[in-house]
């Protein structure tokens, strides 16, 4: 026999818990790279900041604010197709959006 709950509802699983955060911007970059790929997309593009964006050879590369960390969507502009995603918090994938150039 099914349980029954108070007008239907069911209790909060640990997956909702997340997608109540996720929806609020409060997760983590560890948490967020525990998700699926499909998550992680759907987050990127409708919750995340979309910052800067540039063009190498036939791919372009996008960066998007998610909470506290970074999101790097790497497309193929000849077949208009995504490749690929990397989320970090700094360093060298962060350090190309940046307008300073190195200078000896």
């Amino acid at each position: 026999m099914p349980i029954a709950y108070k007008n239907n509802a069911k209790p909060i699983t640990n997956r909702d818990y997340y997608w109540i955060n996720k929806m609020e911007g409060n997760f983590s970059l560890y948490e967020f790279k525990l998700l699926p790929d499909e998550e992680q997309y759907y987050i990127t593009f409708n919750q995340g900041q979309f910052l800067d964006s540039y063009l190498e050879r036939d791919r372009r590369f996008a960066l998007y604010a998610i909470s506290r960390f970074f999101v790097e969507v790497e497309y193929d502009t000849t077949n208009n197709k995504i490749i690929g995603k990397a989320s970090f918090i700094s360093g060298e994938k962060l350090d190309k959006y940046s307008n300073i150039r190195n200078v000896l």
